[in-house]
């Protein structure tokens, strides 16, 4: 019989995840960390599932065992390749004959192997009511600021043996704005993005600041699952500032890039209704003449700066300037320190 365990979150750090869905079910969304070793290809997947209605699962299990069975001892080797010394929990979508039939054969050929109870969709359900009920593991620290003025950078100079860090924008493949996309692409699912932002909260050590940068409930097409935005609101509030100089700067070490040109002038015609006609010509002059600097402060002042004011309707607990990563890096942890929120 084969054993079947239940999802956990410790599950993956202790077996090696092998998902034998199709690429396509795997591309979609997977447990992180998990390797796919499919059983079917998303065009048998579609010839068992239609054998299946038409003729029965008797007929679709036996098509299925003619597909398969060439492949098994490969399989085995594929999988033992990936798993090491660690025992096998291999999972498809509802814990069903897929996986069920490789834990088999595994087990037949002496490996420590275990089917997930319940499949993908047992894990799936876990990410959702994670999210729906969002608690940080530690005081939830969120950093805001206008364009430009450093807040990734900042995060990713920060000490991972105080903080925990969570990149949204880099979870999300984009950085939140009318420019955000330029260099990036959001090929990932919204499934996707969630699974890879619940594994970077579940890292985090109890009691320990969860760092991150404030985020409209959206980022690109991705959005913030569950509660966690309300969460994020009523977090700790850092206003990071610093000068119009230092932001331009920042900016065109970013952005400025000659590859970048065509992307930042389709991103700059569809904000062409806020800037109004004459500043939207003068803002594209500076960019078709490639004049970085007073391109880049113009957008600042004429367009990011207006939008974040507007939509600003909170005050900060502390302030911090970016000028300087180390010295912001003191100043916050300084801060946290005298909060009664922390716990090691």
């Amino acid at each position: 019989m084969t054993s079947m365990l239940p999802f956990d979150e410790s599950l993956l750090d202790t077996h090696r995840l092998i998902d034998v869905r199709t690429p396509l079910e795997f591309s979609e969304d997977h447990i992180p960390g998990a390797v796919n070793v499919p059983l079917l290809s998303n065009e048998e997947r579609v010839e068992i599932g239609i054998i299946y209605k038409q003729s029965g699962p008797h007929a679709a299990r036996q098509r299925g065992l003619e597909l398969t069975s060439p492949r098994f001892p490969l399989m085995v080797r594929e999988i033992e390749s990936y798993a090491g010394d660690r025992p096998v929990l291999v999972y498809c979508w509802r814990g069903g004959l897929r996986s069920k039939t490789v834990t088999s054969i595994l087990d037949l050929t002496g490996h420590r192997a275990f089917q997930l109870q319940g499949g993908y969709k047992s894990y799936r359900n876990h990410i959702v009511s994670y999210f729906d009920n969002f608690v940080p593991t530690g005081p939830l620290v969120v950093l805001h600021g206008l364009t430009g003025i450093g807040k990734t950078q900042f995060i990713h100079s920060l000490c991972r043996k105080i903080f925990t860090v969570v990149d949204l924008e880099g979870l999300a493949c984009h950085r939140g704005s009318a420019f955000g996309e330029l260099g990036l692409s959001q090929a990932l699912t919204q499934k996707w993005f969630e699974s890879l932002l619940w594994d970077e909260f579940r890292k985090g050590v109890k009691g320990r600041p969860v760092i991150l940068e404030g985020e409209s409930r959206r980022i690109g097409r991705i959005s913030l699952p569950g509660n966690v935005y309300e969460v994020m609101k009523g977090g700790i509030k850092v206003w990071c500032h610093a000068t119009l100089d230092t932001r331009v700067g920042r900016l065109i070490e970013e952005y400025g890039k000659r590859e970048y040109q065509s992307g930042m002038s389709e991103a700059l015609s569809r904000i062409r209704g806020r800037l109004g006609g004459d500043r939207y010509d003068e803002i594209a002059g500076y960019l078709d003449r490639w004049e970085m600097k007073p391109f880049m402060a113009q957008l600042l002042e004429s367009y990011y700066d207006k939008v974040y004011y507007k939509t600003r309707d909170w005050q900060e607990d502390l302030a911090i300037s970016l000028e300087d990563y180390e010295s912001a890096c003191r100043q916050l942890e300084e801060f946290l320190d005298k909060l009664p929120l922390r716990q090691e």
